[in-house]
């Protein structure tokens, strides 16, 4: 077998520094890859870490792939315009995916629903047709780049060519992580850097490809005018975008808006202008304050969304103190613009993370509001041991916290763990099942007595009345479990796939909303 060399002209179309800026684009380029595919995926199957593990391991896999090929591609045909050519199909792939993305997500997801596999498969396979064809593309750059150095440096200096090409990789790939995330992602959307990568791609493949580049680079360019198409769009959205954390629309229901985020299965917060109450889940967290020997002086909502709970709050407990604490600034602005959220004296708003807000107060509170729970996996440091002893060290005595955990008719799991773990802090725990998809559990160093139900029905808002009976009726004491959920091992998403498998196989709608309320 003959090896093939390169001409003198053949040579001269890629210098060294033009090689190593195509390697510094293509590790840019796949990170950045990588990072969109999670914002495209996370409206559709969430953003949890099984989802995460999918999407990494297939861009791992993938630029394995490539680069396995590259250098078996680039031993047999070590040509800058085979190389150019490559570059250039990985910008097409990467410019394809945001125009395709939408009806393959749908149809997947729901293909995968009716399946009863849950979001991990789903994740997968979609990051597998959108994402694995341009990273094996931008995988096989670099052995491309070190083949095509080799030919015009000396046996001697290819440990210095291929470390320099490996770190220009890396150097990219910092470059391709950190942009999207913190810069053009906020900015532009994931559609437009997308967009963004691909031409900057296409345009390096012009540098080996010559003339005959400058067309489809021009093409992939031309897609930059073309409007950002909506990733959910309906008759009825009032708007959608997308925060450094998550996807966001607020939908119109007739009188109502309406908080979805990522995967849009259930509400985050809602809105009607003619009542503080829902019916939904909300109301529940307006109970705890009643069972109080005190009136409630501090209010800490840990997942204020759109400020729904806070709202009725400011209702029916005007003399209170809530501090509002959301983790994503976007969302708290969407709350003031669509929602009636009005921060003031009594209420105060908080972006921060939930456990870390814990930390750093000192602040000592009646009730803490949990309802950080976003669908459909729960972030598992606000589901641990560690994390209801901070809790209990915030609340005043006789405090109570109240968590909004979902559950299925037929599976209760979700609950149940969360219940047990909280009872090996607190001494009493009780599960109010008073939805079928979402519970109260409340936990207290105090019971829940006749002298306190009696306490609260005297002391209800008359609208509130029938609650505190459903919860007199409902509640069920919960017993420490043997095997507390910790910071070192808390498996929520096996618990909550599997109700994501159960809700597929049952067919359930979790659109609910049926609390009693006194006229």
């Amino acid at each position: 077998m003959t090896e093939q060399v390169l001409t003198g002209d053949e040579l001269g179309v890629l210098r060294r520094p033009v090689l190593l800026l195509f390697v510094f684009l293509a590790g840019s380029g796949s990170m950045a890859t990588e990072i969109c595919a999670s914002r495209l995926l996370a409206p559709y199957f969430g953003d949890s870490t099984m989802v995460w593990a999918n999407i990494i391991g297939l861009i791992l896999a993938s630029l394995s792939l490539g680069y396995w090929l590259g250098g078996k591609l680039a031993d047999r045909h070590p040509s800058p315009a085979l190389l150019g050519a490559i570059v250039l199909a990985a910008a097409i792939c990467v410019a394809i995916v945001p125009f395709v993305s939408h009806p393959l997500l749908e149809r997947g997801a729901n293909g995968i629903g009716q399946l009863a596999v849950g979001a991990v498969v789903g994740s997968f396979f979609a990051a597998l047709v959108l994402f694995a064809p341009p990273v094996v593309a931008l995988g096989m750059v670099a052995p491309f780049a070190i083949r095509l150095s080799l030919e015009r440096a000396s046996a001697g200096t290819a440990g210095d060519t291929a470390g320099t090409v490996f770190a220009l990789s890396t150097a990219g790939s910092l470059l391709g992580t950190f942009v999207p995330a913190l810069l053009s992602i906020p900015l532009i959307g994931t559609q437009r850097t997308l967009l963004g990568t691909s031409v900057l791609l296409a345009a390096t493949s012009a540098l080996a490809l010559g003339r005959r580049g400058l067309v489809p680079v021009a093409c992939v360019g031309a897609l930059l005018a073309l409007p950002p198409g909506a990733i959910r769009p309906g008759a009825d959205v009032l708007y959608e975008g997308e925060s450094a954390y998550q996807f966001i629309q607020v939908v119109q229901n007739g009188n109502e808006r309406v908080l979805e985020l990522n995967e849009g299965v259930v509400a985050h917060s809602v809105y009607d202008p003619a009542s503080v109450l829902t019916g939904g889940y909300w109301d529940l967290f307006l109970v705890p304050p009643l069972l109080l020997d005190h009136p409630v002086r501090r209010v800490a909502i840990l997942g204020n969304a759109g400020g729904t709970i806070a709202r009725a709050y400011r209702r029916f407990y005007p003399q209170a103190r809530i501090d509002g604490v959301e983790i994503d600034p976007k969302v708290t602005s969407i709350g003031e613009r669509f929602f009636g959220l009005e921060p003031g004296p009594l209420l105060h708003l908080y972006n921060e993370d939930a456990r870390p807000f814990l930390l750093t107060q000192r602040a000592r509170y009646d009730v803490i509001c949990v309802d950080a729970y976003r669908q459909p996996y729960v972030p598992f440091y606000l589901a641990t041991r560690e994390f209801y002893q901070l809790v209990r060290s915030r609340l005043r005595s006789g405090g109570i916290v109240a968590l909004n955990v979902a559950s299925l008719p037929r599976d209760h799991a979700l609950v149940e763990h969360t219940a047990g773990t909280l009872a090996t802090v607190f001494n009493h725990v009780y599960r109010w099942q008073a939805l079928r998809f979402n519970a109260l559990v409340i936990g207290s160093d105090r019971p829940l007595s006749s002298a306190s139900l009696a306490n609260a029905r005297r002391s209800a808002p008359a609208r509130l009345l029938p609650l505190v009976g459903l919860l007199e009726r409902q509640a069920e004491p919960t017993t420490p479990t043997r095997d507390p959920w910790t910071d070192d091992r808390a498996p929520v998403e096996w618990v909550v796939d599997r109700m994501i498998v159960n809700a597929a196989r049952e067919d359930v709608s979790l659109d609910e909303r049926t609390l009693p309320t006194a006229p």
